[in-house]
């Protein structure tokens, strides 16, 4: 399935929506990227595990980092040439798993 680029007008009125994710750009493609900060590292690879269960259910994968408690993540969807409805619906499955495992 291929998913249509957003304008940055649409992402910028979808983000009103996403707490703490800010849009950026990789070369020419835009990307939305938040760092989430937990109570450790058996808390942060539990938020990796459920985000990668998440992803592979909607054949989407993010761009991401771990140091100890702290997970950096990025989605932009690289065939579209940037951030999609799927990002952003993504995005917020981020933010409610985060909620459920212990976000600080």
């Amino acid at each position: 399935m291929t998913y249509e680029l957003l304008t940055m007008d649409e992402i910028t009125a979808a983000m009103q929506q996403l707490e703490g994710w800010v849009i950026n750009t990789n070369g020419d493609q835009s990307v939305l990227e938040k760092t989430y900060v937990f109570s450790g590292f058996n808390a942060a690879f539990g938020f990796m595990s459920r985000v990668a269960l998440a992803a592979e259910r909607a054949n989407h994968h993010p761009e991401w980092q771990n140091i100890y408690n702290k997970v950096s993540i990025r989605w932009t969807t690289h065939a579209s040439g940037g951030v999609t409805s799927l990002d952003l619906k993504l995005a917020q499955q981020c933010d409610a798993l985060a909620g459920a495992t212990g976000q600080k």
